[in-house]
């Protein structure tokens, strides 16, 4: 739910809490003090095998990094950004993923348009600038157009040697593509035994094309992680999902994170949550061992 309101509490919240935000972190980064700051992230990448690589989809080629232990065989994971795009905060939650024992595919959701950053450097979301840039991107990623990119991902990732093909693989959506999991797990039920979705907006609402009625679909186990600004805004989504996946007879942790804004889980956020991120990250790691199997 990236709109004017929403982006008025980031940036109260950014000011009372003097949070980091892109640049900064991209920094600490590039100095090699992120682990300093952010001890979590204090990734061995001598572990791990990091590839720029491409994939061929149904509408073009998609720049993606590709993660995973430097040795053995992975249950497959697919990360989408939220609407800003591929950037190294997600590139680095992707590497951590993988530390855990997954093949990661951090992907570039607006390959259709755009090789690299979403964003020209100086234009920072959420100017008015930035959104007459990503809007256009956005309005394509429809459910057909996020069913045909996972089809290509999943089909990709089996084609790796570090992949594990024989055990369930899984999606992760944060904002715009928190969707994208439930579009995915409907359409992939064979291929899918998890989702998981960080403060996604427009999950569960009375369209006929809302995402929770995808929820029958799908035999994957789920997690919701919903801001509070989201869930004061939108009441009725906490409570139509959790209907949904019951009505599903799926497992399904959906859960409203006290104190969170809608933006809350990547690193270089300005209203990041350090303390509610790591508990659904914990919760997903959990998921995501139960149900890739």
């Amino acid at each position: 739910m990236c709109d004017e309101k929403t982006e008025r509490d980031a940036a109260h919240y950014a000011k009372k809490h003097n949070t980091m935000d892109r640049r900064q972190f991209n920094t600490l980064l590039a100095l090699g003090a992120l682990g300093t700051v952010l001890p979590q992230f204090a990734v061995a990448n001598t572990s791990l095998n990091r590839q720029q690589v491409m994939v061929n989809t149904p509408d073009g080629v998609a720049d993606c990094l590709l993660v995973s232990p430097s040795t053995g065989k992975h249950p497959a994971v697919i990360m989408w950004p939220d609407i800003k795009g591929r950037r190294e905060a997600f590139d680095t939650m992707g590497s951590r993923l993988a530390a855990e024992g997954y093949a990661v595919l951090v992907v570039n959701p607006f390959y259709r348009d755009v090789k690299g950053a979403a964003l020209p450097d100086g234009i920072e979301f959420p100017a008015p600038e930035a959104r007459a840039i990503l809007s256009p991107m956005r309005a394509k990623l429809n459910q057909d157009a996020v069913v045909s990119d996972a089809t290509a991902f999943f089909r990709f990732l089996d084609e790796q040697p570090n992949v594990d093909s024989t055990k369930q693989g899984a999606v992760m959506g944060y904002c715009m593509s928190g969707a994208f999991t439930m579009y995915a797990a409907a359409a992939l039920p064979d291929r899918i035994g998890a989702i998981a979705s960080y403060h996604g907006g427009g999950l569960a609402t009375d369209k006929e094309n809302s995402p929770h009625l995808t929820v029958a679909d799908s035999d994957a186990l789920a997690l919701h992680a919903i801001a509070e600004n989201d869930n004061e805004r939108a009441p009725n989504m906490k409570p139509l999902l959790t209907e949904a996946y019951k009505q599903a007879d799926i497992a399904a942790d959906v859960e409203v994170y006290p104190g969170t804004l809608h933006g809350w889980t990547p690193p270089d956020s300005k209203v990041y949550n350090e303390e509610q991120a790591e508990i659904a990250w914990a919760k997903t790691l959990a998921m995501f061992k139960k149900g890739l199997v």
